[in-house]
């Protein structure tokens, strides 16, 4: 592509694309790998507007000779979504439900439109989309017709393939039809037109012809066959489906503009049985004994799996619903009612009774719980990745499928496989999947950091290429071929059938611009390594943060994100916060993918990223502009990445040596605790507040600080420490004595959160200290990336609390983001300071004291409804059970809000250009929420930014308050205060 003039390209591409037309390199990085181990630099990207944009830019790529790569949700493990070409991401714009035919079951959908998304706007039909992958909440239609995508859920509907009635694609040439099921009379019509379209029918009915024997005796006949072409669609006992042929094709033969849908029924009630047995194939050697029963879902995971989510600390619940094992199978059914699910589940543990697939057994019917336990299984490319002490693992080989009746033996031959290697160990890899159709899921310790590393996976890979082909198995059982298999596939099929793949090829994109180098002629599988034995990234050495989960390096950091696009998800259900910014703008760039990827690019391993200046560069602090530094990630996300933490790091360096070129606000924000220390000690708040919110000096102040137009908070008259220090102690103090912590933003500004505190904390039998002196976490420096005045300051006061830490006592937060600076930020800037480690251990927020260090406590009863917005910080680090189990003591019925960040998100919502990202994070679900509560219902907001967003915005004038507040109401009920 030397010879390509990528500018002239651009320049044509906006001539006639409504769409965006993204050349730059910020975007270039953002796509230039997906989830798999592969990176190829983009031509450039395109977002079209409609399907006839799409069509619209192919015209100019093909009057160019560019190739062209369609792209979804960019989760592709194997690589067939990164490419060298012009990327065509259909995400942003084309995400329409065009119509539905409730009576036929079958709807048409544009190909960027995610399943979530599609399956709730189907919900009023009670019909679904039946395959859905793991990542389901994230992947778009496109991406699963690309890959041909299943899930747990084919064990009842099929692959895409079986669920797919027509497309509209394009051809390379600019040939467009719909296809679909082709009878002997469509055929002779379409022949009859003799146009180009009949000219590719005519083709591949003779592949179809030539090819029908070898087809018939090499195509594996098991449930998850996903490997190839599926030129068995083209046979005559499947009508000579081209809609079925291209499925899984991976943008190599045609672009996919539109699709109709077959739709499957709902079936609103379910049961969930998971068997426990002593090892994974003993588990797998079940399988053919329960599929008889007809279960929707039958999944398998092993101990190792297990252990791995459990050092990530997560889904602590559901792991605890485990019955007794080291493997187990998750056994799901489905119906219309209560009595028929269980009917179903009590006859296979009848039928497996007395037998040698009799297992341990934890039976669930309670939705929520069932839930919990399926999150443990789709959490397994995640969980198994990046997992503290571990080596890293990779996929390559994670997607492997035999038939059930034979999964058993394939499990212990690949443990077999994994120890000759040396990968194996009690600790991984893990084996998990969809046991019910044969297919594996694992990440293995690959060496892809050396060349010895990767030509042992070179080798590794073709032996677990001929064990598959052994077994008659499916190198790929939904993820596809990608580059990953591509060169493997003469194993599975033998060298005529990859002929045929070739011709098919031929047939539809003999010029090869579509997707090249992808499934026929494709790359070798270490070729294109995002990582490899050439591998060179910049190593700073000079870090603020110390990144201890990942040896101290910010190389390791950045390449922590895998690529799941969990990040891109459109909702927060189950009081998730990734992503902010991604919701609501639907940019790459401004997901927690999107920025590592250019991260990663900006330490320039391979010499040739388009990121090439280092902590300088414009393109890294674009895209972390729009980063809320919520934190949400830190938890979400499944390889725990901390964008808020990378965000600091880099803007440290950034401006390092040139803080003149630091917008206003980062001083005007930054340093606001030192302001308020100021105007609090000479008691001047009044005045301050006087010339903040008089009309025409409100602007001015507003323009002076380089914020938005918005509302500066109110300074109150009296800081929480002056009321304190004029205050005699009350209450016994029998339980001891605990220091509040005076953050900034309940001192100075909101001290009627911690007065009410104190008397709370008073009632409950302690006795309130609290430091005198003017001491601050450093979270607005933090923030704004004023790492070197953060660490003097965070230093200070560490020294300071030293002695209270010392003797054992405990430092109460209220503000959830101050709060966390002590639990997680400090001890990541001085991990090997004893101090902060005692800080980290010995801090708590207001329930965790009031629950898990005041035994016997009893708060005061409320009997009220809330809706509770929970704080990022508070979310990604501290945790809300503590909250709920005290809020549930009190009598409060209180439901945690889906509403993800409050968009205020700290400095976030004040910084120029961020108003109208903040608007739209809390009118996505926060204030739309609060706006609809019920008269006399309490909105909790414990951190200062969400209760300030509650107050700016149009919350129907509804105020937010403190936990501490709302039981201090409680007290007060009962008597003077």
């Amino acid at each position: 592509m030397a010879d390509l003039d990528a500018g002239a390209l651009a320049g044509a591409l906006r001539e006639a694309v409504a769409g965006e037309v993204r050349f730059d390199r910020g975007t270039r990085a953002a796509y230039s790998t997906d989830a798999s181990n592969f990176r190829q630099v983009p031509i450039g990207v395109v977002l079209p507007r409609t399907p006839e944009d799409a069509v619209a830019a192919i015209a100019v790529a093909r009057e160019f000779g560019a190739p062209v790569l369609s792209r979804g949700g960019g989760t592709s493990l194997a690589g067939q979504c990164t490419n060298t070409a012009v990327v065509l991401d259909f995400s942003k714009y084309c995400t329409e439900l065009e119509s539905v035919d409730a009576a036929a079951r079958t709807c048409v959908v544009q190909p960027g439109i995610v399943l979530d998304v599609l399956n709730r706007k189907l919900a009023d039909t009670k019909l679904r989309f039946g395959p859905e992958p793991a990542t389901h909440m994230n992947c778009t239609l496109g991406g699963m017709i690309g890959n041909n995508s299943c899930g747990a859920t084919a064990q009842r509907t099929g692959k895409v393939v079986d669920n797919v009635k027509r497309l509209e694609v394009l051809t390379y040439d600019g040939t467009r039809f719909w296809c679909g099921e082709t009878s002997d009379e469509e055929y002779a019509e379409i022949e009859r037109h003799g146009d180009k379209r009949a000219a590719i029918y005519r083709q591949l009915r003779r592949l179809r012809d030539e090819y029908a024997g070898e087809i018939r005796r090499r195509f594996p006949d098991i449930p998850r066959r996903v490997s190839g072409y599926n030129l068995d669609s083209l046979l005559p006992e499947h009508d000579f489906d081209v809609a079925g042929l291209l499925v899984g094709s991976e943008s190599t033969l045609v672009t996919v503009l539109r699709a109709e849908l077959e739709l499957v029924p709902v079936l609103p009630e379910r049961t969930l049985v998971v068997l426990g047995y002593p090892d994974i194939a003993t588990a797998a050697e079940a399988v053919p004994s329960i599929l008889p029963h007809e279960p929707v879902a039958l999944e398998g995971v092993d101990h190792k799996l297990i252990r791995d989510q459990q050092i990530k600390e997560m889904n602590p619940r559901a792991l605890g619903e485990l019955p007794e094992g080291r493997a187990f199978l998750m056994v799901q059914f489905a119906g219309r009612s209560t009595e028929e699910v269980d009917d179903q589940a009590r006859r296979m543990l009848a039928a497996l009774h007395d037998t040698e697939h009799e297992a341990d057994v934890e039976f669930l019917d309670d939705p929520e719980r069932e839930n919990e336990l399926w999150q443990v299984r789709e959490a397994g490319l995640g969980a198994t990745a990046h997992v503290p002490g571990k080596a890293d693992t990779f996929e390559g080989w994670e997607d492997s499928a035999v038939a059930p009746d034979r999964l058993g033996e394939y499990l212990r031959k690949l443990t077999a496989l994994y120890e000759e290697f040396g990968y194996a160990s009690e600790t991984g890899p893990s084996l998990y999947g969809h046991f019910g159709q044969g297919c594996v899921h694992t990440r293995i310790p690959f060496d892809l950091y050396s060349a010895d590393g990767v030509a042992t996976y070179r080798r590794f890979m073709e032996r677990a290429a001929d064990l598959v082909a052994s077994f008659g198995g499916s190198f790929s059982g939904e993820h596809g071929d990608g580059q990953s298999r591509g060169e493997l596939l003469p194993k599975m099929f033998g060298d005529d059938v990859v002929t045929a793949f070739g011709r098919l090829k031929a047939v539809f994109d003999p010029g090869n611009r579509m997707n090249p180098g992808k499934v026929v002629a494709p790359a070798r599988l270490d070729e294109h390594l995002r990582l490899g034995g050439g591998w060179a990234p910049a190593d700073p050495q000079d870090l603020r943060f110390r990144f201890p989960d990942d040896g101290g390096s910010f190389a390791q950091a950045a390449n922590r994100c895998v690529g799941v696009g969990r990040c891109r998800q459109h909702t927060t259900n189950g009081g998730e916060v990734m992503c902010p910014s991604y919701q609501v703008t639907g940019e790459e760039e401004h997901s927690t993918r999107g920025r590592a990827r250019l991260l990663f690019e900006m330490l320039d391993g391979h010499g040739d990223s388009p990121v090439d200046n280092g902590w300088r560069s414009t393109e890294v602090r674009d895209a972390l502009d729009l980063c809320l530094s919520c934190k949400g990630c830190k938890t979400d996300c499944p390889a725990n990445v901390d964008m808020a933490t990378y965000k600091a790091e880099f803007l440290s360096h950034h401006y390092e040596g040139r803080p003149w070129r630091r917008p206003r606000s980062d001083f005007t924000m930054g340093w606001l605790p030192a302001f308020a220390r100021l105007a609090g000690k000479l008691r001047a708040g009044k005045l301050v507040n006087a010339l903040t919110h008089t009309p025409g000096l409100a602007r001015l102040a507003t323009l002076a600080a380089g914020v938005e137009n918005r509302e500066i908070p109110l300074f109150a008259g009296e800081t929480l420490q002056q009321w304190f220090a004029r205050r005699p102690p009350r209450g016994t103090g029998a339980r001891g004595t605990v220091l509040l912590w005076p953050d900034t933003f309940t001192g100075s500004f909101h001290p009627h959160v911690g007065q009410a505190a104190v008397r709370v904390m008073e009632d409950a039998g302690w006795r309130v200290a609290m430091p005198s002196a003017a001491l601050c976490c450093g979270l607005t420096w933090i923030s704004t990336g004023q790492l070197g005045t953060a660490k003097r300051v965070l230093t200070r006061t560490v020294r300071a609390l030293a002695p209270h830490l010392r003797e054992g006592g405990l430092v109460v937060g209220l503000e959830p983001s101050c709060t966390a600076v002590f639990r997680s930020d400090a001890f990541e800037l001085f991990p090997g300071d004893q101090d902060v480690r005692r800080l980290r251990a010995q801090t708590v927020t207001f329930a965790e004291l009031l629950t898990e260090h005041s035994p016997g406590y009893r708060p005061p009863r409320l009997d009220v409804k809330a809706i509770a917005q929970v704080h990022c910080h508070q979310h990604a680090v501290l945790g809300w059970d503590a909250d709920e189990q005290l809020l549930r003591a009190a009598g409060v019925d209180a439901e945690h809000l889906d509403s993800g960040c409050c968009g205020l998100a700290g400095n976030f919502g004040f910084e120029k250009g961020h108003l109208g990202v903040s608007e739209a994070c809390a009118e996505r679900v926060l204030l739309p929420r609060v706006r609809a509560a019920e008269p006399g219902t309490a909105v909790l907001a414990d951190g200062f930014s969400c209760r300030t967003q509650l107050h700016q915005l149009d919350s129907g004038g509804r105020e937010g308050v403190h936990l501490a507040e709302l039981l201090d109401f409680a007290l007060g009920k009962g008597g003077p205060r």
